[in-house]
């Protein structure tokens, strides 16, 4: 286990709470119910959904925040096991006086922590929208990747250069005070570290979804992002990316077809690490159109 420290000192929004010695950043906006909260995506912290958190907060209440070890929020061991992410979420929740139920808007592995939350707390939760995510079933349908080592220090140093870019474009729309520290934090090799390690456990995560209960029929809507983020071609052979993204098509399908309201929704311009700043307004979309069903 390796522990994340705190990488910069003062979120510039939102506030810190203190949660079992822990110090948790969370960020609200808007009114009304029921609420929205942001599930990140490991390498991810909750600023970085901020357009989508801003236009969300324009019809209820929208939540964004950073899990332990990561962005503002303070140490913790990773990588984590599901549950003790979810409850510590629930808990932040409840100690920040936003109450349930939840709309829970889950990217990349934030799906695999929104699944063990809904499998531990159903009551809590109104639907989910899944953005191109981690579910129970993903080796059923997904070609068989190598397992993920902890790259080095140098490594980490050269994917802080190499993504510095892709970290500007991605936030240039942010209000300046906010984009600058979001974007060095990004770029320190503790971020990079810290998304590394939560990507690590990917078969005991999936184990601990498939022996934790049925996933109660909560209505759900699935994005899956068709476009290929550059990292992938250097990692997968052409062969490897078709399997790839034939498999999400058909794992996405099957979950939507897994409850009673659900549903699937092929995005071609988005790619998985950057589906927020690919495509905002579909993204937007499905979050409001599942709002209204669950409302």
């Amino acid at each position: 286990m390796n522990t994340a420290t705190r990488l910069v000192r003062q979120a510039p929004l939102g506030r810190l709470y203190d949660i079992n010695g822990r110090s948790l950043f969370l960020h609200r906006s808007g009114s009304g119910g029921p609420t929205v909260v942001f599930l990140p995506g490991a390498g991810a912290i909750g600023l970085d959904y901020l357009n989508i958190h801003d236009r969300i907060s324009q019809f209820t209440t929208s939540v964004v925040y950073d899990r332990g070890g990561t962005g503002w929020s303070g140490p913790a061991d990773l990588p984590r096991p599901l549950a003790e992410v979810a409850v510590e979420l629930r808990e932040l929740l409840h100690a920040a006086d936003v109450p349930a139920p939840y709309v829970l808007v889950a990217h990349s592995l934030g799906c695999a922590y929104g699944r063990r939350f809904v499998q531990l707390f159903p009551e809590e939760v109104a639907g989910v929208v899944y953005l191109d995510g981690l579910v129970e079933d993903w080796e059923t349908y997904m070609p068989q990747l190598r397992p993920q080592k902890i790259p080095g220090t140098a490594a980490l140093r050269l994917v802080c250069l190499l993504s510095r870019g892709m970290y500007r474009r991605m936030f240039a729309s942010w209000p300046r005070d906010i984009r600058e520290p979001l974007v060095a934090h990004h770029l320190t090799v503790a971020a990079q570290r810290a998304g590394a390690l939560e990507r690590s456990n990917q078969p005991e995560w999936l184990d601990e979804l498939k022996t934790g209960g049925p996933v109660p029929d909560t209505p759900l809507i699935a994005l899956t992002a068709m476009g290929v983020d550059p990292g992938m071609r250097l990692i997968m052979s052409p062969k490897k990316l078709r399997q790839l993204y034939a498999g999400k098509r058909r794992l996405y399908d099957a979950l939507a077809a897994s409850v009673t309201h659900g549903e699937h929704r092929v995005l071609s311009a988005a790619r998985h690490s950057t589906i927020t700043a690919d495509c905002p307004d579909a993204v937007t979309q499905a979050i409001r159109d599942l709002w209204r069903r669950v409302c």
